[in-house]
C-alpha cells in the first residue's frame, strides 16, 4: 500500500452540517472535508481520529466492532442527538495500534464501550457519508503533554504504511467565551504563527510547537490546549512531512480565523 497522509482538521462546532444556518457558515470546511478522499493515494483502510473530545488517564485505543455515538454537545435541536453515523470499528486495527503505543513506552488500554464523539463522527460524515470507511479512535492523555503527544503520532506512524490515514481533529482557535470581534486579532496572530512555524524544517518545526505557549496570544486561543493537542499527534505521526493548509476561514461566528493542514 502507498503511505497515507496525515491531517489536522479543525471540525467546526456541534453538530454543524445539521444546522442549516452552520452549515452554510461553514461551507469552505465542508468543501475540505469533502475533498479529503480525493486527496488520499487509495481508499483508506481505516480511519483513525484523535479527537479534542476524548481523553484519559492514558491512551485508550477504541475497540468496539460497532462503536455508538456520543453526543458531546448541548443546547442543539433534538433531532441532533438522534444522528447515527454507523461505520464498523475497527478491533483488529485497535489491538495493532495498542501495541505500537506500548513498544514505544506509552501507556495504553483497549476500550470496547466509547463511540464517536462528534469530533469524530462530523468530518467522518463529510469525508465519508455512507460510512463505509472503518473508524476508530485513539484518546489524549489528559497532561496534554506537547512532547508526549508527538511521540504518540511517532508511534502510531508505521499505520500509515498499512492504508490507515491519521487524522486530528480539533480546533485552531478554541475558545468558546470569546468568539465575535473580540476573537478577531487573537485567532488571527495565532493562526499566522501557527502557519508560519509549520511552513519550517520539520527539526525546528517540532520544537516551536512543543513550545506552543510561546506564541502570541496562544493562552487566549487555547485556555484549556484540547482541540491543539490533536495536531501533535498528526504532525508526529508526519514528522518529516511538508504541510499544505487544507482549509482557511476568517470571520467564523463574527471573528474567528481556523486553519487545517495535511502533513505528507
Amino acid at each position: 500500500m502507498t503511505r497515507m497522509p496525515t491531517y489536522f482538521i479543525s471540525h467546526g462546532g456541534g453538530p454543524w452540517p445539521w444546522i442549516p444556518s452552520m452549515r452554510s457558515e461553514l461551507a469552505p470546511l465542508e468543501q475540505s472535508l469533502s475533498a479529503i478522499p480525493s486527496e488520499l493515494p487509495e481508499r483508506p483502510k481505516a480511519i483513525l481520529m484523535v479527537s479534542g473530545h476524548w481523553e484519559g488517564a492514558d491512551y485508550a485505543v477504541m475497540h468496539a466492532p460497532k462503536p455508538p455515538m456520543v453526543y458531546d454537545y448541548s443546547g442543539f435541536p433534538p433531532e441532533t442527538y438522534d444522528i447515527v453515523y454507523p461505520a464498523d470499528g475497527a478491533p483488529d486495527l485497535a489491538e495493532k495500534t495498542a501495541q505500537l503505543i506500548a513498544d514505544a513506552g506509552l501507556p495504553t488500554s483497549l476500550d470496547d464501550r466509547q463511540g464517536f464523539d462528534h469530533g469524530t463522527f462530523v468530518p467522518a460524515y463529510l469525508m465519508y457519508p455512507d460510512a463505509d470507511v472503518p473508524l476508530f479512535q485513539v484518546s489524549m492523555r489528559a497532561h496534554y503533554d506537547p512532547a508526549e503527544h508527538f511521540a504518540l503520532g511517532r508511534a502510531l506512524s508505521p499505520l500509515r504504511d498499512e492504508g490507515v490515514v491519521i487524522i486530528g481533529s480539533g480546533l485552531s482557535y478554541h475558545n468558546l467565551r470569546l468568539f465575535g470581534p473580540s476573537a478577531k486579532e487573537p485567532s488571527h496572530a495565532f493562526d499566522t504563527w501557527l502557519t508560519q512555524t509549520l511552513d519550517t524544517p520539520p527539526q525546528a518545526r517540532t520544537k516551536s510547537l512543543i513550545d506552543w505557549e510561546s506564541a502570541p496570544h496562544a493562552r487566549t486561543c487555547h485556555k484549556q490546549e484540547d482541540h491543539l493537542v490533536p495536531l501533535f499527534v498528526a504532525l508526529g505521526a508526519g514528522e518529516d512531512g511538508a504541510a499544505t493548509k487544507t482549509y482557511y476561514q476568517e470571520g467564523i461566528f463574527g471573528g474567528v480565523t481556523a486553519s487545517s493542514w495535511r502533513f505528507n
